[in-house]
Parts: structure tokens; C-alpha cells; sequence
């Protein structure tokens, strides 16, 4: 038996030559606003501080307890637990999701909303290799040590615990259940290998294609056959050679799921399921339509059947980042000892998507990035999830609740900054409706 030949790793050397180039030459963004007063900011700080224990626990909880998408009734009781016991009330269940939580603190229907989203499903038979407790962990801390200030808060704070991030998306439900209405602006932090201000997370799109032939005596009569494991075969290669046509950014990723059982019978049904990924929603439609075509086609040369079944679970936009609100991320993470790097410097190639992004297509968003492991640790694995229960993460959680919390703060506070932000997000195109963007 012969084994595998190991993927040379060239180009990932090359990407963290280039990375090292690039930190050695970046400076972090610079926020031209003042953002809040620099006791209340203290304050904040302070009540970040003042929790640190139970924000372990919850990342050390969470980690030891991993609940995959929609299935997070555990740790939705937690931060419940956690919340309540802080005299606020927390709703389990809300927006059309079960596992989903919501609290608020300030002042409703006095000043501007802003939400801080907390993810915390885990990944099947790897647990926790995205590092969702650390998020919520970092969500809760904010939301926290925000409602200590609460009556000095010139607006609303929300927590929103966001389930089924990881394959689904939770966030596009809860939404469609009008979980952002008077919401104005909405932000969270991602564990990485990096800090990172900001960082491509590409829309993503779930396609199902199924190939209906006719059955036939794979020997005896072939001819009277319309063989629909062919059509999913030409529809596969078809695909791939699409690929070089594609922007470099786009990513497509498949499998065949049924084929036939028997060799000498004509398949009569063939599926294929895929991921269709790209940086812009523009071109996740355009790559869309070419994707439809190639399955198409491949019906027509094989005279089988085809049915396209687009997004068993809602689709996601990429992110559209608020420069704004970044550099008001930045300076709070500066004032904890970190230097967030800008776009561009850690390789775009390096992208994978996120449900957040739809939410970044209602309302002015960020979704930064903060390390708990080596640059070379990437998501989706072990060493990742071994990476998500150590003091690196439980720092980061800490680090992550003082930038997110002081984030909302100057946002509530500052109204050239509010203005700022809300201008940015007209300019980059306004509100999408998300639900209706892909018919």
C-alpha cells in the first residue's frame, strides 16, 4: 500500500516571508478621534479587570464542554448564569434560535444601540479548534463591565449570543427573526494566530447539485442507461477547470456524495455538494451563475436531469469592515500592549468566512482578530484547539473584553466618531438586504 505524497510547504514558507517583511515595516492604524473621557474609560477598564476570574472560567467552561451548531444549550445557560448573576436579566431562546442569548444595559430608546456579538459552538469531533469560548468569554467581559457604567452610558448596549457559526449561520437567522432592528452598529473579536485589525473573510454559498439519469443493465443494454454519475464526473472536472478562470480569491470545494451502489447497474442519481466562496458579494453572485452553468451543461451532455439546490443553511456575505470603528479597536488594544496589524500584511490567501459578514451588510461592523498561538497554528485544528484553553487565550479574552467594551464606549460617546462611522458605511454601499441579494 502506498502512502500519500506530503503537500510541500513552499508557498507557506513564502506567505511567512513575506508576512515577517511586512511586520517589520507595519504600523498599527491611527484613530483620529478622542474617543470617551479617560475616567470613564478607566472605569471600563477596571470592570473588565474585575470579572477577569469568571472570564477563565468561562473560557476553561466552554472549552471543556464543546456544543456544536444549534446544540449550545450548556454554554447558553452559562453565560446566562454569568450574566444574571450580575443582577440583568439574560433570555435564552430569542430571535428564533434556542441556543441564542440576549441581555441589554443603559439606556433603551435614549442614544445609539450598539451589540457585541459572542459565537460559542464548537466544531464536530475537535471541539473548540476555531477558539468561539475565547469570543465569548471577550463578549461577555465587555457586556459586563459596560452595565457596571450603565447609568452613565449615553445609549444601549446589547449582548447577543449568536449560535451555529461554524457551518450554518445562526446570525442570518436570528437577524431574519430581527434580532439588529434599532440596533446601529454591531462588533465582536476573532482568536487567531495574529493581531490583526482586520483581515478578508470571504462570502460563502452552499450548493447541493443532483444529477437524475436512467438505470440500465450496466452490460446487457447500457444504451437504454442516462448515467448520472457521468453528468456529477463532468460536472466535477468542469469545476476545476473553471478554477482558472476564476478571480484569485474565489474558492470552490466539492464532493460526491451519492454515486451509484452497484457497478453494473447505471447510476440513476448522482450528488455533489459544494462550497462556493469569494471576496465581494458581486462576485459570489457572478461565481454563482458559473457554477449553475457548469452543472447545467453537464446535464445536457449526459441527457440526465439536473435540480440546483442553493443554501441549505443561509448564505454568508464577506465582511465589510468599518475603518472607523477599527482604529477605536486599535487604540484600546494598544493601551493593553498590543500592536493590531492593518489589512494587507498577513497574505489574503489565507481566508476562510464567517456568518458576521451578513451582519456587516445591516450595520457598521468590525470583526478583528486577536493571537492566542503561533502564526504557523491554524484554525480548524488540534493544535488550534489546544491553543483555545491556554493563557494565551484566557489573555486574550481578557485583552479582547477591554477592546471590544472600550470600542462601544467611545462609539456611545463620541458623536464625531458615531457620524464617522455611519458615513463610512453609506459610502461603502449602505444597507444590503441580505435575505434577497442572491434571488
Amino acid at each position: 500500500m502506498s502512502e500519500p505524497t506530503p503537500p510541500d510547504t513552499a508557498y507557506l514558507a513564502s506567505i511567512d516571508e513575506r508576512t515577517r517583511r511586512l511586520l517589520a515595516e507595519a504600523l498599527p492604524d491611527q484613530s483620529p478621534f478622542e474617543g470617551a473621557p479617560g475616567g470613564l474609560a478607566d472605569a471600563v477598564e477596571q470592570g473588565v479587570d474585575g470579572v477577569a476570574d469568571r472570564l477563565r472560567h468561562v473560557v476553561q467552561h466552554l472549552h471543556a464542554h464543546p456544543e456544536t451548531a444549534f446544540q449550545e444549550h450548556h454554554s447558553a445557560m452559562l453565560l446566562q448564569q454569568e450574566i444574571t448573576r450580575h443582577g440583568i436579566e439574560a433570555r435564552i431562546g430569542v430571535h428564533g434560535v434556542e441556543t441564542s442569548v440576549r441581555a441589554e444595559a443603559g439606556s433603551p430608546g435614549h442614544g445609539p444601540t450598539i451589540a457585541i456579538l459572542a459565537e460559542y459552538d464548537a466544531l464536530p469531533g475537535i471541539g473548540h479548534a476555531c477558539g468561539h469560548n475565547v469570543i465569548a468569554a471577550a463578549a461577555l467581559g465587555a457586556f459586563l463591565s459596560l452595565a457596571s457604567v450603565a447609568d452613565r452610558l449615553p445609549g444601549r448596549v446589547l449582548f447577543l449570543g449568536t449560535p451555529a457559526e461554524e457551518g450554518h449561520s445562526g446570525k442570518e437567522v436570528m437577524a431574519r427573526n430581527g434580532a439588529f432592528d434599532g440596533v446601529d452598529a454591531a462588533i465582536m473579536v476573532h482568536p487567531y494566530g495574529y493581531d490583526l485589525a482586520d483581515q478578508v473573510w470571504l462570502g460563502r454559498r452552499l450548493l447541493t447539485i443532483i444529477f437524475t439519469g436512467v438505470e440500465a443493465h450496466a452490460s446487457a443494454q447500457p444504451f437504454m442507461g442516462r448515467n448520472a454519475l457521468d453528468a456529477a464526473n463532468l460536472a466535477y472536472q468542469g469545476i476545476g477547470l473553471l478554477r482558472q478562470q476564476l478571480p484569485p480569491s474565489d474558492r470552490v470545494h466539492a464532493n460526491m456524495t451519492e454515486g451509484g451502489e452497484s457497478p453494473n447497474i447505471i447510476p440513476g442519481r448522482a450528488v455533489l455538494k459544494l462550497y462556493a466562496r469569494s471576496q465581494q458579494p458581486a462576485t459570489l453572485k457572478d461565481l454563482s451563475r458559473r457554477l449553475e452553468d457548469v452543472a447545467r451543461g453537464a446535464a445536457l451532455m449526459t441527457g440526465t436531469g439536473v435540480e440546483l439546490r442553493w443554501d441549505e443553511h443561509p448564505p454568508s456575505l464577506p465582511i465589510r469592515t468599518n475603518g472607523a470603528l477599527t482604529g477605536r479597536w486599535v487604540a484600546a488594544q494598544q493601551r493593553r500592549g498590543r500592536s493590531p496589524l492593518p489589512l494587507g500584511v498577513v497574505s489574503e490567501t489565507l481566508a476562510a468566512s464567517t456568518d458576521f459578514g451578513n451582519v456587516s451588510y445591516r450595520v457598521p461592523g468590525i470583526h478583528p482578530l486577536i493571537r492566542i498561538a503561533e502564526p504557523a497554528t491554524a484554525l480548524h485544528t488540534r493544535g488550534f484547539a489546544e491553543a483555545a484553553r491556554s493563557a494565551a487565550a484566557e489573555l486574550a479574552a481578557l485583552d479582547g473584553a477591554v477592546g471590544l467594551a472600550l470600542t462601544a464606549l467611545d462609539y456611545l460617546v463620541d458623536g464625531s466618531l458615531r457620524t464617522a462611522v455611519h458615513e463610512e458605511f453609506e459610502e461603502q454601499g449602505g444597507i444590503v438586504d441580505v435575505p434577497s441579494y442572491f434571488d
